[in-house]
């Protein structure tokens, strides 16, 4: 991508020539693979999850921050930068490759034994294998520390029995990462073939958002698992909130793509579109749009290019992703409502992509954490105080 009109700030040039090449060539296959066919696969809910997975896997896309088992080991800066272009695609496309390589993967990887990892990760690299991850219920999104779900030792194994919902991937995945509550031990780690007796998966339809994504609920009815599904490091809720906060940084690059996808469409249409003798951008109403989302969008990629750094230098903490988050979700969603208000009527249509990635980020701003729940975060590194609860 060259430096666009709007990137007044040259952030262009703070990348590394690799950093630069790496995008590039992510936009490149999304441009080829995606972006001709997403508005219809919006359109008609569906997605061909196991062929872009594919796709995905041979450009080293799916477990991308990871080392060893196949996976590429790039940088958290690179990982950023294929998040934001695969979220101008469509949020559903990156939902995808987060749940897939910072959920799934990341949790197989960080807490998983060598047999686990030497059985799954590899597949999974590739996209032969998909992977989703089980911690919100029906009951339970924010307050995961509340979780049903429970895993009770029986006999040579666990026995599994609960509801998760809103999985991304789980229709046409191979393998959960199932969080439950075990008696006296607390939350665990369980690895769930979701072919196993005793699963069923059921995809969630009538979405008005991320329709180019696939989501389901995921039942687990008295599910015999042996006594190695067990992830055997990881004890606790900070193990799945660990999983979170990676996710939550692809996040923050991501939605930042869905509001330059919107403010490149705005652009180009106002400079074109003419009304009352010239074309819309030549109103003063309309520049200070214009000029007012170009300011926010170039401040939230300065703030996650930061983050990067921070990351690759090992520094990154949870209350710092948060903020992340809560900025470019926040200002991306006001970017893609302003950018169809330029639009006019037009706006609405899905012959331009703004109405679906507005769409997509209410469902952005919202999972990985709300908005309020990540001003919580903030508020209580700032005060001291949990106000949780």
């Amino acid at each position: 991508m060259t430096t666009a009109a709007w990137d007044i700030l040259e952030i262009d040039a703070l990348l590394t020539p690799e950093e630069r090449d790496i995008r590039d060539a992510v936009r490149a296959l999304l441009d080829k693979k995606v972006r001709p066919h997403v508005a219809g696969w919006f359109e008609q809910a569906a997605l061909p999850a196991r062929e872009l997975a594919r796709d995905f896997g041979e450009l080293g896309l799916l477990g991308m921050r990871l080392h060893g088992h196949g996976c590429a080991g790039m940088s958290a800066v690179a990982y950023g930068l294929a998040c934001l272009e695969l979220e101008a695609a469509d949020s559903g496309i990156r939902s995808l490759v987060s749940v897939q390589g910072s959920l799934a993967m990341e949790a197989i990887h960080a807490y998983g034994s060598d047999e686990q990892k030497d059985r799954w990760l590899p597949g999974m690299a590739r996209g032969e294998l998909i992977g989703c991850f089980g911690l919100t219920e029906p009951d339970h999104g924010s307050d995961p520390a509340s979780m049903a779900t429970r895993a009770v030792a029986d006999g040579d194994g666990w026995l599994l029995r609960g509801v998760k919902m809103w999985i991304t991937n789980a229709p046409v995945a191979d393998i959960a990462v199932i969080w439950a509550r075990v008696p006296d031990a607390g939350v665990r780690g369980f690895l769930v073939p979701l072919d196993t007796p005793g699963v069923t998966v059921r995809e969630i339809t009538q979405k008005l958002s991320l329709r180019a994504s696939l989501t389901g609920e995921i039942v687990l009815d008295d599910v015999h698992l042996p006594a190695d599904a067990i992830l055997p490091g990881a004890t606790g809720l900070r193990a799945p909130l660990s999983c979170l906060t990676e996710a939550r940084y692809g996040i923050a690059w991501g939605a930042l793509g869905a509001a330059r996808d919107c403010l490149e469409t705005a652009l180009a249409y106002a400079t074109t579109r003419e009304q009352f003798g010239k074309p819309l951008a030549g109103f003063q109403l309309t520049q200070a749009k214009l000029a007012d989302m170009a300011l926010e969008l170039q401040k939230g990629l300065l703030l996650a290019l930061h983050l990067g750094r921070t990351a690759d230098a090992g520094r990154l903490t949870p209350p710092m992703v948060s903020l992340a988050k809560l900025n470019s979700t926040r200002e991306a969603i006001q970017i893609a409502r302003t950018c169809r208000t330029i639009l006019g009527a037009n706006g609405v249509s899905g012959e331009y992509p703004i109405m679906r990635h507005a769409n997509n980020l209410e469902s952005v701003l919202t999972y990985e954490g709300t908005s309020e729940i990540h001003q919580l975060v903030i508020g209580q590194t700032l005060t001291g105080i949990p106000a949780f609860s």
